[in-house]
């Protein structure tokens, strides 16, 4: 599914530079369940956010579905994520202004979809994480808890075929065992 070989990211400014990434090599097959865990500062999330195609490496190779993606362009990056990647970030990034349901169907609005099999998505995701009855909630009127059911909805709405998490705790670790079986179910018979 992904390997990254010889990776290396490094940040620059005028005086200082930071090697956030020192020839990082791994491979993921589909299906894994990995967990990349280390001290603050290590490059947890600057290789969560290479791996999710939101940033490119300084050096190295990349390949995503036997793809060398490592120097894609924003605009290439950003075809390949939508289709292929659900993301649950550290702060959940829910929009304030959007209820629950509307935040959900917001990962969908960028696929060629009717708004008819959208809303029957958002219905489903939020049925199976048991948050239906908060659909017309907002964001500020939810526990913590709840909001992370929200975020793990949104990204796994979509059925992408990877679903990264950012600084992961124990419940979040609960709610993707669920949502497998859920995404088997639906791999199977649905969407």
């Amino acid at each position: 599914m992904l390997k990254l070989h010889n990776m290396f990211k490094v940040y620059q400014t005028d005086e200082v530079e930071t090697v956030a990434l020192n020839g990082v090599n791994i491979e993921i097959n589909q299906g894994d369940f990995v967990s990349v865990m280390g001290p603050s500062g290590c490059g947890k999330s600057t290789l969560l956010n290479i791996v999710g195609l939101l940033d490119s490496p300084s050096d190295g190779d990349y390949f995503f579905f036997d793809e060398n993606v490592a120097q894609y362009s924003e605009k290439q990056r950003s075809v390949i994520r939508k289709k292929n990647i659900g993301f649950i970030f550290q702060s959940f990034n829910l929009i304030d202004e959007l209820n629950v349901a509307e935040n959900i169907e917001l990962a969908l609005l960028y696929h060629d979809m009717p708004s008819s099999e959208r809303k029957k998505r958002v219905a489903d995701v939020m049925d199976r994480m048991g948050i239906a009855h908060r659909s017309r909630h907002m964001p500020g009127q939810l526990s913590g808890g709840q909001q992370q059911r929200v975020a793990v909805a949104r990204a796994v709405v979509g059925n992408q075929p990877l679903i990264l998490a950012d600084a992961v705790s124990y419940t979040h670790l609960t709610l993707p065992t669920r949502c497998h079986r859920c995404r088997s179910r639906w791999a199977g018979g649905g969407w």
